[in-house]
């Protein structure tokens, strides 16, 4: 059984990759770009107009796919493919650990069919390895509570490179494993606990010059961009995220199952529940540094509410056959799950989902080849290339393999009216509002061709205007 559904969702994986050729998101092409520049060794381009802010373990597995050349972007995404596999697996395996082999399969079905997650690995975000690596040191403490502590502690300093949130659960498992350690031992978890701090902030101040580079910077994109919601904002985003990553069915059911598991299996429920508390915890604590308040924050939280909806659809195995309180648990799981049947069929939009898929890979491919056309690339030689704002600057610096400098955002305060070079403009729907007016200070206008700009290329969402 366990063999089939891994070979089941290899196979789907391997199909969606396939049928649908997508590429690395805004902050995923910064991470292949910064690799670039560190492989030769450039000056890291942290401080670029609204650049992302900087994963050190996102920025070395960028300079590993470097000899892969222009293939780099794909390999990037495969490999979030596979990550969202494991993923998976490390879910099963965490709900048949701490519960039963049903609820571990529940939990990694409701995973498979939240689209967000598959969507999220489809566009390389670093999110999907992040999440895996958690799960499994969640799986490795679930399986031998406090025998394990430098196996997790690696695990959890691996995440703490790829997003900030890990820093926490590593403190809170390092306070964990204390009392039965040694003071040898206690300082030797402590260093492995601080990996993800320290190295995160070396990397800041070697390119910087400034330790808490990535902070300050997260809390000043945040602003400008209005993702700065403040601390009241944080229990109406709690809900509103949690709901729209899991889905309401799923939601309502992890309510419940979260209550069943406390009440009936307490010490069952630990893991998940340690897991759940330390990421509305730091969901809490971004909102309060004033970063931005989105629903990817809450993606640990949400996948323990995915297992307690599993306890809620298949946690009756662990009640004793031909009780009436076994029969009763699972009338209500076959009607959660009819409900959740009902609410997907009506709700889910298969035609959007297509669109968004395929206009990944068909916006990258237009993009190339308006920026291989014969008169932009002689243009290229004349100046810079100008885009709208600052979300095609990554992957026409990839394309092109240009410095920041030789791609300008028209919305930066900081770049005049284009003189010579290549402007880009954008000329659908569907990428006018994604990467043309994303923000509420986007100007149309940087998305109109400037004076004394002709014309030199078309493709199916953009348009190139040049002057030499």
């Amino acid at each position: 059984m366990e063999r089939a559904g891994l070979g089941a969702l290899v196979l789907a994986a391997v199909v969606g990759f396939v049928a649908y050729p997508t590429y690395p998101n805004y902050d995923s092409y910064y991470s292949l770009l910064w690799g670039r520049e560190l492989v030769n060794l450039d000056a890291l381009s942290f401080e670029a107009y609204r650049a992302p802010t900087e994963h050190p373990l996102a920025i070395a597995f960028g300079a590993l796919l470097q000899p892969l050349g222009d293939i780099a972007d794909r390999v990037m995404v495969a490999f979030a493919v596979l990550s969202f596999i494991v993923l998976v697996a490390g879910l099963y395996v965490l709900g048949k650990t701490a519960f039963t082999p049903l609820v571990g399969f529940a939990a990694a079905a409701l995973l498979a069919t939240r689209f967000d997650f598959p969507f999220l690995a489809a566009r390389g975000y670093i999110d999907i390895p992040y999440l895996a690596v958690v799960i499994w040191a969640a799986v490795v403490e679930a399986r031998t509570p406090r025998r394990r502590p430098v196996r997790v502690l690696l695990l959890l300093a691996a995440a703490g490179l790829m997003r900030p949130e890990a820093w926490l659960l590593a403190g809170l498992y390092w306070l964990w494993v204390l009392p039965r350690a040694s003071w040898s031992q206690r300082a030797r978890y402590a260093v492995l606990a601080a990996i993800g701090p320290l190295v995160w902030a070396a990397v800041d101040f070697a390119v910087t010059g400034q330790p808490l580079y990535s902070l300050t910077a997260t809390g000043d994109l945040a602003d400008e961009l209005g993702r700065n919601k403040g601390l009241e904002a944080v229990p109406e985003a709690l809900y509103a995220f949690l709901i729209k990553l899991d889905k309401f069915p799923v939601f309502v059911g992890g309510a419940i199952g979260l209550a069943l598991a406390i009440v009936l299996t307490p010490r069952r429920a630990a893991m998940p529940l340690a897991l759940f508390a330390a990421g509305v915890g730091t969901f809490t604590m971004v909102g309060l540094a004033g970063l931005s308040v989105i629903d990817r924050y809450l993606l640990v939280p949400s996948l323990c509410v995915m297992v307690f909806a599993a306890v809620f659809i298949g946690g009756w195995t662990m009640l004793r056959e031909g009780t009436w309180s076994r029969r009763i648990w699972m009338g209500g799981a076959v009607a959660l799950v009819a409900f959740g049947i009902f609410f997907t069929v009506t709700r889910v939009n298969l035609n959007q989902l297509d669109n968004e898929l395929r206009f990944r890979g068909d916006a990258h491919q237009a993009l190339e080849q308006v920026l291989g056309a014969p008169a932009v690339a002689s243009a290229l030689r004349c100046g810079p290339v100008y885009v709208p704002n600052h979300k095609l600057i990554p992957d026409v610096r990839w394309i092109l393999d240009r410095s920041k400098s030789g791609v300008l955002a028209r919305s930066s305060a900081k770049v005049g009216e284009p003189r010579r070079g290549v402007v880009i403009l954008v000329h659908t729907r569907i990428a006018l509002f994604k990467q043309a007016l994303v923000t509420a200070k986007d100007d149309p206008i940087d998305n109109l061709p400037p004076a004394g700009f002709n014309r030199a290329a078309t493709s199916q969402h953009y348009a190139a205007y040049v002057r030499c």
